[in-house]
């Protein structure tokens, strides 16, 4: 054990050798990167894929009033599992996490494409996503393993390039498959894929050597595996009930109904167990120090605040792009799809500019960018042209490459390879969470909005339907309603907006100046550390 620099905590010391190392050799990093691509590739694709193909689905198996639930429980499940399959990655090793992912999303796969009502369908939907939890989180925790910190962007810019990938070909994708096969090949399509990754995975993944030693002498006694169920079963729980509180509020019941109000009652109260539990666990599935430590505790708020305000550029410009520019459902997505082309690019350059001014800096510059982009959407004109939303989508793309890459690399590095995973999760786990969060509030205000400007109740789907049906409003109708939907996004943009600056204020507030770097997580990687044998770590560059 050696005393922690950020505060005292005691941290275990790494059991092997460079923890920014899991393949054997260079070899054999290739094709455990590809297992990494294909692994995320299925997670990207399996949302737009199925988006698309939703009509034909409802068509054949029904379900109109509940077909929602094929994205939420989905979301549900990979949210919730997170927290575990960090802590199990950590305790047991990625690779048989991993391993159990892919085989949990096939299997899931295998039943969506066997379903034989919506019922169904949605259950075997939860399947898939506790498969997509592991996925999502011991990727980007092998990701950092196999890179030193220099490396890392190389990675993250071709993980964030099946994102941008998956964006663009998944919707057509899921319209071809939907349209001139069967919906149920889109989840058929995922086993040959999968069991490609299967097997690069299971051939050339090389973990290190843990050890199995308690405390630091040869001659301890075996360290006893010990795994906190009971917590993850309350984790489990609590998320399950707050998303589906937040998921649903607003949209099958009222928000201040009886169902809204039990959930959120039910959530609070297994939230207190929840800490109740880990407190008393010998090994926490969500540990304490998640939360003690500055730089975690800082990019974990900051990152819950980037999936809030991505819920504005994701969910509703597509709607805007349709009901106020007048745009096909193909032409709209590509207008969304010019952020996810130029995220990429940044998150490969932001190595050169973090290198040099720091992790927090380069977060900095990324976010107050991103701040500048969402007040801008409001100034756009009415009714605008499509190229206009497209730039200032691609400029918050690559301001938010800036942002994002920079936190996770930076954050990886402070801690030793046994508590990569926890941390990874709980980083993607409060991201998850602020989308969900950001999903209902912005949701709330747009409805309100349109209830204000159209003088009653209205929902913005059900305006575009409106709007995008022949024949079916008048001229002068068209244009207020369409008025009606660029004031509703543009006040969303605005609570985006808050959002950016909430996680702005995060880092000059909470974030340390430099991130304390591990020195095991840089050594042969080209970063210097300050040569203190006592705390390993070694402060990145300063500004």
């Amino acid at each position: 054990m050696h005393a922690d620099s950020r505060g005292g905590h005691p941290v275990a010391e790494p059991t092997t050798a460079p923890a920014t190392a899991t393949a054997a050799t260079p070899r054999g990093r290739g094709p455990v990167v590809a297992a990494l691509m294909l692994g995320m590739g299925l997670a990207a694709l399996d949302g737009t894929v199925v988006a698309t193909a939703v009509p034909q689905i409802v068509g054949d198996l029904g379900g109109l009033a509940v077909f929602s639930w094929l994205f939420s429980g989905y979301l549900l499940a990979v949210t919730v599992t997170l927290p575990v399959y960090g802590k199990l990655s950590d305790t047991f090793g990625r690779k048989p996490v991993l391993i159990a992912g892919i085989v949990l999303f096939l299997v899931g796969s295998l039943l969506c494409a066997a379903a034989w009502n919506m019922a169904s369908l949605i259950a075997f939907r939860i399947v898939q996503g506790l498969g997509g939890g592991a996925l999502q989180g011991t990727v980007q925790t092998i990701a950092a393993d196999l890179y030193p910190l220099k490396e890392r962007p190389k990675i993250q810019a071709k993980l964030s390039s099946v994102w941008a990938t998956s964006s663009v070909a998944g919707p057509a994708a899921g319209g071809l498959l939907a349209g001139y096969a069967d919906w149920r090949w889109i989840f058929l399509v995922n086993i040959p894929v999968g069991l490609v990754a299967l097997w690069l995975v299971a051939r050339y993944l090389v973990e290190p050597v843990r050890s199995t030693a308690q405390g630091s002498g040869a001659t301890d006694a075996p360290r006893r595996v010990v795994v906190d169920w009971p917590g993850a079963l309350a984790i489990f729980a609590t998320g399950a009930l707050l998303l589906t509180a937040l998921v649903q509020g607003g949209v099958a019941w009222p928000w201040l109904s009886a169902p809204s109000l039990a959930l959120f009652g039910g959530s609070l109260a297994l939230g207190a167990l929840t800490v109740i539990i880990e407190r008393r666990a010998a090994e926490p599935i969500i540990p304490g120090w998640v939360w003690r430590r500055r730089t975690i505790a800082a990019v974990n708020l900051a990152l819950g605040a980037l999936g809030l305000l991505m819920v504005a550029p994701t969910v509703f410009l597509p709607t805007y792009a349709q009901a106020v520019l007048g745009l096909g459902p193909i032409a709209a997505g590509f207008v969304l799809s010019a952020m996810t082309l130029s995220w990429p690019v940044t998150a490969a350059f932001a190595n050169r500019v973090y290198s040099r001014i720091g992790f927090r800096l380069t977060a900095v510059f990324g976010i107050s960018c991103a701040l500048l982009v969402l007040l801008a959407f409001p100034l756009l004109p009415f009714p605008g042209e499509p190229w206009q939303p497209a730039l200032l989508m691609l400029l918050l793309g690559a301001s938010l490459g800036f942002f994002q890459l920079p936190l996770i690399v930076g954050v990886q590095s402070t801690v030793p390879y046994e508590e990569r995973g926890t941390t990874t999760a709980s980083v993607l786990f409060c991201r998850q969470v602020g989308q969900s969060v950001g999903a209902a509030l912005f949701g709330a205000i747009a409805n309100g909005v349109l209830a204000a400007r159209l003088g009653g109740s209205g929902d913005l789907d059900s305006l575009a339907r409106a709007l995008d049906t022949p024949g079916a409003l008048t001229a002068s109708a068209a244009d207020h309603l369409r008025r009606a939907v660029d004031a509703a996004v543009d006040y969303v943009h605005i609570g985006a907006a808050v959002a950016a600056a909430l996680a702005l204020l995060v880092l000059l507030t909470i974030a340390p100046r430099r991130f304390p770097v591990l020195k095991e997580a840089t050594e042969g990687a080209g970063e210097s550390g300050d040569g203190s044998a006592a705390a390993k770590a070694a402060q990145e560059p300063a500004a």
